[in-house]
Formats: C-alpha cells, sequence, structure tokens
C-alpha cells in the first residue's frame, strides 16, 4: 500500500481519534495508488498511526479505517464492523426493530450510512472508498441483517464532492417504499424513496421521549417544522388536549395527517405554513400555547452561513417565547453542525433577553443512542436540543 506521510507541524487530531486525514495535514505520498485505495499513515518520524482510504479530489484527503496495526481490511472486517455496530444499537436500545444502525464515522466505517425500518435497510454511501468496497458492504449487511430489501438514497450532493453520481433504487430485493416503523410507542408512515434523508429522522428518538413530563390532560402544544409530525405525535401520546401543527410543506403536512389518523390522534389541527409568518402573526393575534416546539431543518449548511442562520434562530425562538404562557415551556432544537452549542445557547439567552423572559434548563441533549460521537470529531456534535421553563420578567 501507498504510505501517506503526515506533517510535523500540525494538531495531533489522529493520534486522539479524529478519523480525518486532510490534505493541508500531508506531507508527502510514497508509493502508487488510485482513488479509493486503502493506504498507510505514518507520521514524520516514520510511526505508523492507522489505515484508511484515500481520495486526492476531497479536501478530506484519507479517511481512517482502523488504528490497529494487525487489523485487515477485507470482507470479514466490514462484516464484524457492521456486527458490532448492530450489537450496540440493540445493548443500548433493547428491542428496536428501527433504528440508525450504522452512523459513519462514529462506528468505524467513514462514508456510510445505514438505517434499519423493520427488515428493511436503506443505505447512503457517501464515500468513493466505500463506494469501491460496497460488495463487501453488501456482503456484511447480508450476513448480519438477512433484510428483506435494501434501497440505497445516494441522492445526496455530497456524493458529488467525492466524484461519484448520484443514484437511488433498490440494491438488494424489493419492498414496499412506504414503510410502518413503531417508536416509543408511536407509528410512523416513512417513505424511503421520497423522504428527506433516509425517510425518518431517527436522532431525536429520546429528545421525542423527553417532553412527556411537559404535556398533561390541559396541555396545548404548538408544534413548528413539525415534518411528518413527530414531535406532535409523541405530544398527543402523551396526551395533550391540543396541538397545532404547522410546515411549509404540503407532502409532510399530509404525511403528518396520516401518521395522525394511524395512531388514532383527533385532537390535531393541521396548517400549511411557513413557520416564520405563522409564528410572528401569532405573536400579533396575542395568541399562547402551554409548550412550543421549534425543530427547524438545518439553517446553516456551511461556515460562511451561520451568522445569517443565527438571525433565523433569533427570530424563530424570540418569537416562540412570546407564544410561550407563563411557566410553561419552550422546547427548541438546531441541527446545523456549524452552529457550536455554546453558540446555540447564547442565542437562546438574546432571545429571552429580547423577549423579556426569564428561562431555568430543565433539559439540555443531542442525538440519541444510535447517533453515537466520537469525543475526537467535534463536527458529530450536530444535534442540540434543549428544554426551557419559560417566567415572564415583567
Amino acid at each position: 500500500m501507498a504510505k501517506v506521510i503526515l506533517q510535523r507541524k500540525r494538531k495531533r487530531r489522529l493520534e486522539q481519534g479524529h478519523p480525518w486525514v486532510f490534505q493541508s495535514e500531508v506531507d508527502h505520498i510514497e508509493g502508487e495508488f488510485s482513488p479509493g485505495d486503502f493506504v498507510d499513515i505514518y507520521n514524520h518520524q516514520g510511526f505508523w498511526l492507522a489505515k484508511g482510504y484515500i481520495n486526492p479530489l476531497s479536501q478530506i484527503i484519507v479517511r481512517v479505517l482502523t488504528q490497529n496495526p494487525n487489523e485487515e481490511v477485507n470482507e470479514q472486517f466490514f462484516v464484524n464492523r457492521i456486527r458490532r455496530s448492530w450489537e450496540y444499537r440493540k445493548r443500548m436500545i433493547p428491542g428496536v426493530r428501527s433504528c440508525r444502525v450504522v452512523y459513519g464515522e462514529a462506528d468505524f466505517l467513514p462514508g456510510l450510512i445505514v438505517d434499519k425500518y423493520e427488515d428493511v435497510l436503506v443505505v447512503q454511501i457517501l464515500s468513493l472508498g466505500m463506494e469501491k468496497h460496497k460488495d463487501w458492504i453488501l456482503s456484511g449487511l447480508l450476513e448480519v441483517f438477512s433484510p428483506r430489501a435494501i434501497y440505497l438514497r445516494n441522492d445526496v450532493k455530497v456524493r458529488e464532492l467525492e466524484g461519484l453520481e448520484q443514484e437511488k433504487g433498490f440494491w438488494y430485493g424489493e419492498s414496499e417504499t412506504e414503510i410502518e416503523i413503531e417508536e416509543n410507542g408511536v407509528k410512523y408512515i416513512v417513505d424511503i424513496e421520497n423522504g428527506q434523508k433516509t425517510g425518518f429522522f431517527f436522532d431525536q428518538r429520546q429528545n421525542r421521549s423527553a417532553i412527556r413530563p411537559l404535556i398533561g390532560p390541559e396541555t396545548t402544544v404548538l408544534d413548528c417544522f413539525t415534518h411528518t409530525g413527530s414531535f406532535m405525535l409523541n405530544a398527543c401520546l402523551y396526551g395533550a388536549k391540543h396541538v397545532t401543527a404547522v410546515d411549509i410543506s404540503e407532502h409532510a403536512i399530509e404525511t403528518a395527517k396520516r401518521n395522525a389518523a394511524l395512531n388514532g390522534f383527533t385532537n390535531v389541527e393541521f396548517v400549511v405554513a411557513n413557520a416564520f409568518d405563522y409564528l410572528r402573526e401569532s405573536v400579533q393575534a396575542e395568541k399562547q400555547w402551554d409548550v412550543v416546539i421549534l425543530d427547524p431543518p438545518a439553517f446553516a449548511k456551511s461556515a460562511n452561513a451561520v451568522r445569517k442562520a443565527l438571525r433565523g434562530y433569533k427570530d424563530i425562538n424570540l418569537n416562540g417565547l412570546k407564544l410561550v404562557k407563563d411557566g410553561g415551556f419552550l422546547v427548541t432544537a438546531s441541527c446545523s453542525s456549524h452552529v457550536r452549542p455554546h453558540v446555540f445557547r447564547d442565542m437562546i439567552a438574546d432571545a429571552a433577553l429580547d423577549a423579556k423572559k426569564v428561562l431555568r434548563e430543565v433539559y439540555w441533549s443531542g442525538a440519541g443512542y444510535d447517533h453515537p460521537k466520537l469525543l475526537a470529531a467535534e463536527e458529530g456534535d450536530y444535534l442540540k436540543f434543549a428544554i426551557y421553563e419559560v417566567h415572564s420578567r415583567r
């Protein structure tokens, strides 16, 4: 294998367990290789550090697979890694049937995402190295899960950065593309063909259940950016009196309606509207709810977009706070990885100041058990989720 020699003056991120080597960290490369090949990584003194796969077209030139010098990277390697990932989920979420079973770098399989919906797997292959060894991945998935079908959702732009084409369709077997799953006692219809990401957002599993103490038989709830209704459904399950569910997407609202009907919930008002506008108009109309939930899509797709994103986050949180009854709760989240947790908290504090509110933090979390993160890679710390008790200053 070719040898990637790292620069002397670099941060020791790799030694701390970071899974990426950037172009700027490489001093030189010895030996021949093709994009996607396995390579050995050495420090400037010639000490072996890791093994990974290389793509000179990417700013992340090498993605690390193992830091064990005795570990062979072959088909059995992939089988073992996939099995270990599934065993971890079964341990952390006993009895789970639907969840994220492979989470890329955090499961030491960089560039590979696998979500399990009952007996159907949905796969995203995001890097050239994984694409080049997809036969080994398929073998591992078949051996570990024996799925009825595997669907590829490789319709993501990040593949183009790796020199790969976008695609989607069945990779193995066939099934319906709408699949019914259950999470926290709630049933969902998941569209694996056209839904966002792979069809569902598993990362909020524990956070959805965290709203339970907020809900009582007289509780009214506003759920903005409801998407297919996950927080709305949990609020109904926990006994909310009434829920208003808002989303700009008619398709998302139609799916949310189907999910409510699937669970027998009839105490929901569905609104197709821009959540920014709906929040402002509700403040003007002096409406209020016991619980306001804000779970928007990522506002910052890059570091350059953070400042604009923070204006958007402050806008919805400022108005959301004004809509919470005194002593009620604001449930707020951000899935923008470029917005760091302390920055998100500072934004909430600024919004509370402008809204003349005093907040008591009762819950703070990130992604759930099936989305672990490497301590050395802050890039994986993307989801911020908080519950605040809201009190008026005046």
